[in-house]
Formats: C-alpha cells, sequence, structure tokens
C-alpha cells in the first residue's frame, strides 16, 4: 500500500502573521522515521544527482529508518556543511526533490509525493546541533603553516572555511557588516531561517579555530595584495552579490520605493520591526506592492504583510509578475505560504510607471499586462506587452525585488581581476581558480544568484583546490 508524505507541522497562517517566529516548525521523531519508511532505496537514486553537492540521500535516509541519526547526520556532514540552514532554504523542489523516482520525468518541479528531502536533512541537522556532534577534524601538519583570508562570511565564504579549517589551515574571515552570515542573515527574515541556527553554525567554525573580522571592507580598508603582503597563502572571494538591480522606469526615485536589499537588511540585520526597541525604522504602507517573481521577492511580501499587521494596518501586500505562476523561480513552498498568509498576485503585469503626491512619496503604480510568446535565453516564455493594456494600482510602498548584481568595490580595486558582460568573477570551473593566482571565489560573485547549496559546493571545490595545490 502506497504511504502518503508527511505533512510538515506549520504555524497557523492568521497566528504567525502578527510575528516574525519560524513558520516551518519541522519533523518531530515520530514523523521523520515515518517520512523516511517512503523512501524506496533505489539501487540508482536520482536524488543523489539532484543534489549540487551531491549529498549520499539513500544512506542518510536509511540510517534514519534505523534511528541511528548521529550516522545520518555524519553521512549528510560529509558533503553538506550546514544541513539545518539547507534544510530550511534549499529549494529542494527543483533539486534532489525533483530527481525523487516519485516525481515524474519532466516535471518543472517536485510532485507532492517526491519524498521530503529537505525536511529529513533538517531533522537529522537539528539533531546533531541540539547533541552538539563534531565532524571529526582531519587536520593535516603539513597544512598547519598555511593562513587564507576569506573575504565575505556568507554560504560560501563559512563553507570555504570551515573546510580548510577542519584540515588545519588557519583561517580570518573579513565581513563588512557588523554581523556575519551575509545573505543568510540580511536577506533571509528570521521566519524562515531563526538565527540561532545560523549562529550555531559560526560558533561551531569558532570552535574550529576560524577567526572573524567584523565591519571590515577589503578593496577598502586592505586591499587583495595588501592580503597577500600581510602572509596570507590564499585568498577566496565569498562576496555574494549585494548591488540591486531596478526597473529604470519614471518615477523610480520617488519616496518609499525601496530596493529589496534595503528592505530585507532594515528588517533582518538591523531588527527593524522590533522598533522602537531597535533605533532602526522602514516605513509601510497601507498599499504594499512587490515586484519580482524570485524566493527574494516572496520574502519581501511576506515581510510586509507582517508588519502591516503589526502596525495594526489591513494587510494588503500584492506581488506584480510578468509572467505566470508556473514560471516563477521562487520555491513552491513559499509561494504556497505567502497565498496562505494573504499575500494577493498579480501575474502576466508589468510595471511602466510610478506616480506620487506634491511631497515626492509615491501613490499608484501604471502597469501594462502581458501574454506570454516564445521562449528566451531562460528557457522561459517571454512576457510580450498588450497594446492598449495600461492599468493603475494604489501604491504607497513598493519594494522592487528583479535580481541582484556583484559587489564592485573589491573588483574595482583589483583591475587585474576578470570578469564577464555582467560584472561577475570568472574563474576555472574546475579550481574555482580567478584571473589572479592565489585568488579564488564561489557563490553569487561567480555565477549571479544562486542557492546556498550552489554556493557551498562551489566553496568546496575552491578549498579543495587551495588544499592540494599548495
Amino acid at each position: 500500500m502506497k504511504k502518503e508524505p508527511v505533512k510538515v507541522r506549520e504555524a497557523d497562517p492568521e497566528t504567525r502573521i502578527g510575528n516574525f517566529e519560524e513558520v516551518v516548525k519541522g519533523y518531530c521523531e515520530e514523523e521523520a522515521l515515518a517520512e523516511a519508511s517512503r523512501c524506496l532505496q533505489c539501487a540508482n537514486p536520482l536524488c543523489t544527482g539532484g543534489c549540487p553537492v551531491g549529498i549520499d540521500i539513500k544512506k542518510f535516509i536509511y540510517h534514519i529508518t534505523q534511528k541511528d541519526y548521529r550516522a545520518a547526520y555524519l553521512t549528510v556532514r560529509e558533503k553538506n556543511n550546514f544541513p539545518s540552514i539547507c534544510g530550511r532554504v534549499c529549494p529542494a523542489e527543483y533539486q534532489c526533490r525533483k530527481s525523487c523516482v516519485f516525481t515524474k520525468k519532466g516535471s518543472p518541479f517536485a510532485s507532492e509525493q517526491a519524498i521530503n528531502i529537505h525536511f529529513l536533512e533538517r531533522f537529522v541537522g537539528d539533531y546533531g546541533k541540539d547533541n552538539n556532534l563534531d565532524v571529526p577534524e582531519e587536520k593535516d601538519g603539513e597544512l598547519s603553516g598555511l593562513k587564507v583570508a576569506v573575504v565575505g562570511s556568507g554560504p560560501a565564504g563559512l563553507c570555504c572555511a570551515g573546510e580548510l579549517a577542519r584540515k588545519g589551515v588557519k583561517v580570518d574571515i573579513f565581513e563588512s557588516l557588523h554581523k556575519t552570515g551575509g545573505v543568510l542573515r540580511y536577506g533571509i527574515p528570521p521566519f524562515r531561517l531563526p538565527w540561532d541556527v545560523l549562529d550555531s553554525e559560526v560558533n561551531y567554525l569558532k570552535k574550529l579555530g576560524v577567526n572573524f573580522i567584523t565591519n571590515f571592507l577589503v578593496g577598502k580598508a586592505k586591499t587583495v595584495k595588501e592580503l597577500f603582503e600581510e602572509g596570507y597563502s590564499n585568498v577566496f572571494l565569498g562576496l555574494g552579490a549585494g548591488v540591486p538591480s531596478f526597473l529604470k522606469i519614471k518615477g523610480e526615485n520617488l519616496c518609499n520605493i525601496y530596493s529589496v536589499n534595503e528592505f530585507l537588511t532594515r528588517v533582518n540585520l538591523m531588527s527593524a520591526y522590533k522598533f522602537p526597541e531597535f533605533h532602526t525604522p522602514v516605513n509601510i504602507g497601507r498599499n504594499v506592492l512587490i515586484v519580482g517573481g524570485g524566493n527574494t521577492a516572496m520574502d519581501a511580501a511576506r515581510v510586509a504583510l507582517r508588519l502591516q499587521k503589526i502596525n495594526g494596518f489591513r494587510p494588503n501586500t500584492t506581488v506584480i509578475y510578468r509572467r505566470t505562476e508556473v514560471e516563477m523561480p521562487a520555491r513552491r513552498l513559499e509561494i504556497e505560504h505567502a497565498k496562505e498568509e494573504g499575500v494577493k498576485f498579480e501575474f502576466l503585469v508589468q510595471p511602466k510607471e510610478f506616480t506620487g503626491d506634491q511631497r515626492g512619496f509615491v501613490r499608484k503604480m501604471l502597469c501594462l499586462k502581458s501574454k506570454l510568446g516564445e521562449p528566451d535565453s531562460s528557457g522561459r516564455r517571454r512576457p510580450v506587452i498588450i497594446e492598449g493594456s495600461e492599468f493603475e494600482l494604489d501604491c504607497d510602498m513598493c519594494v522592487i525585488a528583479v535580481g541582484l548584481k556583484a559587489n564592485q568595490i573589491l573588483i574595482n580595486a583589483t583591475p587585474e581581476l576578470k570578469t564577464d558582460k555582467n560584472s561577475d568573477l570568472v574563474v576555472d570551473p574546475e579550481t574555482m581558480e580567478s584571473s589572479v593566482k592565489g585568488v579564488y571565489a564561489g557563490g553569487d560573485i561567480v555565477g549571479g544568484e544562486g542557492t546556498v547549496i550552489e554556493a557551498m559546493g562551489m566553496a568546496k571545490k575552491a578549498a579543495r583546490s587551495i588544499i592540494y595545490n599548495t
């Protein structure tokens, strides 16, 4: 008899939109065992091929069925440094779960019947975290004299530092902000990734001897050349993509139009949602529009809705997306959560112009309706504007979430670093070494916006290159 998927426990939508507490509660032991028992233990597990770092999914799920959670944890940690994080934020429906045999071949994302690999990964990750399980170190005496500078403490930087430190390499992480975590802290709301989960991973790296230097902007405070002169044998760049993209339409400079970076950074990193306890307020409108269809747009929409509720407004937040829901790159889970919480969606709509009042505050968005044409370079059908389809939407606040680009401060300060047409760093795909000898890179600074697990995959490759090429 076919077993049905075990639904994960979640906070009630009406309750959760009034706070920033974690929405997905995860599996308890009984639920994890029931879900793990659904795995067929395929002779040729396609799910592992769908994981960017190649976790032995079949093996760790088998260990769960045997209640050997320590072995399950160590199996995951062989490939994934941060299972508690990835189990919460990875787009599994586009990766491992999409490759599950329970998903029909050719499906754009995982079926509901696919094994909930990410929730099982989170279960063993949290088990390891809660039971203070350490991953065996593999210190190599020949590497103890190495000193590596890691620039950026996002997923790529943290992963690279961990890989090196476990081998006995001395690692200093330089972070431009006052707190560590990069996009994991400033870009992802705590209702998706609680800070104590992130802090536990950072603290583990500190136990390994990794040194964190915050409020330090490499490219300004020091150049890459100066790092080498100070005795660092290698430099890893995990800068991420922190420069916002804009619509470039009339009225975009009106007040209360935010880039998604500023909006989420104010709320997440600077705790604006706790004002006046924290002195970093953020304006919130009564009619909020979010432009974009990715995970960052979903985060912004769900944050805006909570701020409206907390400030006593009737929640009224709408996502504007120029294609249909099928083409949205956001996780299916995040889209469903947004809908459950009351976020509205306007599909096949493109902004044309913003209009404001006499004080310079946005009041309306002029929009155009679209239809889908032929596929573009992304493989998705291109939106085509319908002539004469203009209409207006009330808007006293808007968040632009249409993509992020690489930060150029360090790149401009290091002109010998080769970049592509998108201003991303060019690296050797096998070693992750840049055009400057001894300088490696990974994460969003290399291929544009990607996932946490993809950034980790690049960081692991770079760490191996640093170790074996030294």
